[in-house]
Order: structure tokens, then sequence, then C-alpha cells
């Protein structure tokens, strides 16, 4: 989704708002025979988020090598999709519900790692004068017409008993989240940080975040499988440092957020607050997800897909047996 005037500091962390496609693409080389002459770059797309970033710190640290694996950044989720459509990339940094749906414009993909979970960071907000769930009935509710949303507003509706025959839905893109509610187009809004933070500095009444619908909302690595027997090693490489960055963070945390703020376009103090609300699984996290019979991921999808077909975001159900795989983590 793109973005024609841009707000200091909001537009930039949106999962579906990116930056400008790295020019140009590199097309591994590929030998017959036992061997690989030329290893090809593993390459992964992705737009400018906070879980994502740990991916970027491992690059700007000289933890992952720009020959053998590339972080491309696109405009926007369609973007990273078309390009793993063409195999013009291997893989691409994705919310769960975006990869069901490139499975059902029939791209296959498998999960590697979760970067985050939504703890908060994606809201709903009301005007002060509507002060609980129950005193959203015939107000105007902004939204994204994305899984996330749906998401959200089917939770904080089911909360106060309500349905979305009982609101009237304002569908909006991410970049008009802002305006809409400081002009008084909505009464009240679904969306997520930097935007909350911002908003809730003008008086907005925070009604409902993800901390109540917790684990629902994510962020994953997912990759076209036919590339992994070739490419493991770096997919292997680039989530140990993907980990590797996540202690950094958590151990030196302002330090490594200076780190982030040329790319994120957002001072210390947002980048942080930001922060608070996602987390960040490590490695033993990754793995209660990514494993088992079937691995939680796997349940966590199946339950998502119901609610994308329900809401029409999804064109067909999509098997989410194999959608989950341990194996390039870390022994």
């Amino acid at each position: 989704m793109g973005k024609n005037t841009k707000d200091k500091g909001v537009s930039t962390l949106s999962r579906r708002r990116f930056l400008t496609t790295a020019t140009g693409f590199f097309v591994g080389s590929y030998l017959t025979g036992c061997q690989l002459r030329h290893q090809p770059p593993l390459r992964v797309a992705s737009g400018v988020w906070l879980g994502y970033e740990p991916m970027f710190l491992a690059r700007k640290y000289g933890w992952i090598d720009d020959r053998s694996i590339r972080l491309i950044e696109t405009r926007s989720t369609s973007e990273a999709l078309r390009l793993l459509y063409a195999g013009r990339v291997e893989g691409a940094a994705l919310t769960l519900d975006e990869v069901l749906t490139a499975q059902a414009q029939g791209v296959p993909l498998e999960i590697a790692l979760i970067f985050d979970f939504s703890r908060g960071a994606d809201v709903l907000l009301a005007h002060p004068d509507i002060p609980d769930l129950f005193s959203l009935a015939d107000r105007r509710v902004g939204v994204e017409t994305t899984a996330v949303g749906a998401v959200m507003l089917s939770a904080a509706l089911e909360r106060a008993h309500l349905t979305s025959k009982d609101i009237i839905l304002v569908p909006l893109y991410y970049h008009e989240h802002r305006e809409a509610y400081l002009k008084g187009r909505v009464d009240a809004l679904v969306t997520f940080e930097p935007t909350a933070s911002l908003l809730e500095a003008e008086g907005a009444n925070r009604l409902f975040d993800s901390r109540q619908i917790p684990d629902r909302i994510m962020d994953v690595l997912a990759f076209r499988p036919e590339a992994l027997p070739i490419l493991s090693g770096a997919a292997r490489r680039l989530i140990a440092a993907h980990f590797r960055a996540v202690d950094r963070l958590r151990t030196a945390p302002r330090a490594t957020v200076r780190d982030m703020q040329q790319r994120l376009e957002l001072t210390e103090t947002e980048i942080l607050k930001a922060y608070q609300g996602i987390h960040l699984p490590g490695l033993e996290e990754n793995r209660q997800w990514l494993m088992g019979s079937p691995p939680p991921l796997e349940r966590q999808a199946d339950k998502l897909q119901a609610l994308m077909l329900k809401h029409k975001l999804l064109s067909r159900p999509v098997a989410v047996t194999g959608l989950a795989t341990a194996s390039l983590l870390e022994t």
C-alpha cells in the first residue's frame, strides 16, 4: 500500500509500507553435477518493521555476508509476493496472513522463523467521548481490510458482544489512519505502532489491544521450499544472525536502538516505546512453535485462515500441514 505524503515517523513502520526496492537482482548460477561452481545468494524480500530489523542490524554489524545473503527491501507486500512467485527471491518477511495469501495464490512456502508477536502494538483507539467497547455501537470505526485488521476488530467486538452490523465500518489504508482520526472522519480506529502512541499522545483512548489476544498476530520468515536444499546453510546463518541481534537488543537496548534510527527514521524514544508492544521470541520459543505434531504455528494458521475465509480475505482454503519447519534453527 503506497503513501503519497509522509508524516514524520508514522508510515515507516507499517508492515505493509516498505522502502524502495534495491536496484538489480542477482541471478544465481546453478551447476549441474555434484558440486556448485558458484553458490547463489539467498535473497530475502523485506519491508521496514521493528520485528524484521534484527536482520538488518546483523547486516550492519557484518554478521551476514552480502555475497551469500541478500536482504532486498520492497515497497509493498504485493511486490514481495510477486518476487516470490517469479522466483526472484527465495524468502520473505511476512505476516502470517500474508503467507496464507501467498499459498492461496499458488506460491508454496515454509515458515522457518517467527520474528515477533504483537503484544500491544496493534490497538483499537477511540475519541475521548467513547469510554469503552460497548459504546462503539453505531459509531464509525476505521480499519484496514486485512487479516490483522479483521482479527483485531472481531476480537474487540466479541468482547463487547457486538457484531460488525452494530458499527459503521470505514475502510482505511494505514497511511490514512492518523489523519482520519485527527480530522474526525472516524470515531474509533484499529491501528498499530507507532501511530498508536502518536494518537494516544493526542488524547486517544485505548479500548483494546493485542495483549488481550496473545499470539494471534505474528510476523514470520518464509521460504520457497524448493530453494532450501541448496541454500539451507545461508538460511541457517541468517536466522542465527537474527537471534544474535535480538540478544544484543535485549542486553544493550539503547546502543542497539541508536543503530536503527537512520533506517527507521524514528527517535530513540519512539523506537523503544514501539518495541514495548511486540515480543521477539528467541531460539527455544521458536522451537516450541515450529515443532510438534502438529506444530502450534500450524494450528494458529488454521484458525487464522478460517477468519480470513469468513471475511473474504482469502480466495480459497489452503493446506497448513507442513507449513512450519524447525530444520533451519540452530541445534
